[in-house]
């Protein structure tokens, strides 16, 4: 294509709205996301009963799903590359779909654990590709905003997990007013209302998959590829044509370097780097969060409160994880990581020993635990549950950034999935006060390490990041 039939196809402005439209979609990866390992909270109960489950088979069911996350996130960076992001979160969005389908429909406990496993996979490849894709197509100047968006996204999905499971558990027990001539129907939205709460993921996975289809690849992905006026007619919308051209120059660069080798990580320095990456993404696990998720309503009823009103004050943990995600993302930038990580992880240890002490007196009030929760989830969400999704990718250089985080990323899923098949058969042998003091002695050994070992990246470039390590070796 000649020069003078570029300039006719290539936009010269860019296109408000183009850019709202590419985040908006691939955020939806971080709905289902969050959707998709928060939505088990409400079934465990229900399906340990119908299966006659032992206590470890109730953690496989509730790890099963990060069994796939494990598999999804090690192929789809390898795969994103190959074929680039979109086909690949085409079909992360197909295997939601039919992983709530297959989940709300199991003859067998073995199929419902097949079909979340094959969820968990799609869960995988979104966690990897779905911010990599808003990185790629967003500006430098908001790409960390945008970016975190897809945080807020999780958060919000969990939210919208909580708040269906909570409303169709209300519908199935107001069963005497309602009679479906289909018993397939009663069975799914009365008898069993789980399978229900796992069925309404095929509403967001459909509306994922069918929208992706309106954007188009990441302009990165093409150029890299050869494709070269693609990827410059739709940086050309997002920032004009004359900043697009040099975004492609850059860009074309970038793909000519040689890359850099993750043995580099092993070097003195860089090493630093890698332990902080592989050190927040393995505590971060076990601090609780995941296990508030996964078993809240199971806690609380620990605490002599029904599943209908441990559901309801799952919503509202749900909610406050969301307003202190909000606040944690507007004051990262301005307090710094290490405040909030610091801070936030230091009160996460006291509300956890405090949990622990009120588990162990027999008698205590159950609206007095909930409140503890409340404020052990919120200074998660201001801690490192907002922390690491920032600092980890900005912690390695450049060249081997994708390849870094792959290991980052396994080890917060493999970390999450262990801690998620244990807990239930942990508290039963141990009792449920002695899982929290477990966790609080965790995170007060994290928060020594981080202490010791995390630097402050706020202000900072990522070049000039990158020579901090090299400083310290």
């Amino acid at each position: 294509m000649n020069s003078a039939n570029m300039l006719t196809t290539i936009p010269q402005q860019k296109q408000p709205g183009f850019l709202a439209l590419i985040c908006l979609v691939a955020s939806l990866g971080g709905l289902l996301f969050g959707f998709d390992t928060a939505v088990i909270s409400g079934t465990v109960s229900q399906v340990e009963a119908l299966f006659n489950l032992s206590k470890l088979q109730v953690g496989w069911f509730t790890s099963s799903a990060l069994l796939g996350c494990i598999l999804g996130a090690m192929v789809a960076g390898t795969l994103g590359d190959r074929f680039g992001r979109k086909p690949v979160l085409l079909a992360a969005a197909l295997f939601f779909f039919l992983s709530a389908l297959g989940s709300a429909i199991p003859p067998t406990f073995e199929f419902l654990i097949a079909a979340r496993i094959l969820g968990g996979i799609g869960v995988g490849a979104a966690s990897v590709l779905a911010p990599m894709l808003i990185s790629e197509f967003s500006p430098a100047r908001i790409r960390g905003r945008l970016v975190a968006l897809y945080q807020l996204s999780i958060v919000i999905g969990i939210l919208f997990a909580y708040g269906s499971n909570w409303l169709l558990l209300r519908f199935a027990d107001a069963r005497t007013a309602v009679s479906f001539v289909d018993s397939i129907w009663q069975k799914i939205m009365v008898d069993e209302v789980w399978r229900a709460m796992f069925g309404t993921e095929m509403i967001p996975a459909a509306l994922f998959f069918f929208l992706l289809l309106l954007i188009p690849e990441s302009p990165r992905w093409l150029i890299q590829a050869g494709r070269r006026e693609q990827g410059l007619n739709i940086l050309a919308r997002i920032s004009g044509y004359e900043p697009a051209l040099q975004q492609t120059a850059e860009i074309e660069t970038a793909v000519h370097k040689e890359p850099g080798k993750l043995a580099e990580l092993l070097q003195p320095g860089l090493r630093r780097a890698l332990l902080v990456g592989v050190a927040l993404s393995f505590f971060g696990q076990l601090t609780g969060i995941n296990v508030v998720i996964y078993y809240g309503p199971t806690i609380l009823q620990e605490t002599g409160l029904q599943i209908g009103s441990a559901l309801q004050y799952q919503v509202a943990l749900g909610a406050i994880n969301l307003v202190f995600t909000v606040i944690a993302l507007l004051l990262i930038d301005r307090l710094g990581r290490r405040p909030l990580l610091l801070g936030g992880m230091a009160a996460v240890v006291v509300m956890l020993a405090l949990a622990g002490v009120l588990f162990a007196i027999p008698g205590i009030p159950p609206l007095l635990i909930v409140i503890v929760l409340a404020a052990d989830v919120a200074c998660l969400a201001l801690s490192i549950c907002a922390v690491i999704w920032v600092l980890t990718p900005e912690i390695f250089p450049n060249r081997i950034r994708g390849r870094a985080m792959s290991i980052a990323t396994l080890t917060n899923w493999s970390t999450n999935a262990l801690s998620a098949y244990l807990f239930p058969w942990y508290v039963m042998q141990f009792g449920m006060h002695t899982g929290f003091f477990t966790f609080a002695a965790i995170c007060l050994l994290a928060t020594l390490l981080f202490w010791r070992w995390v630097p402050e990246t706020r202000g900072k470039s990522l070049e000039e990041i990158e020579q901090f390590w090299q400083n310290t070796a």
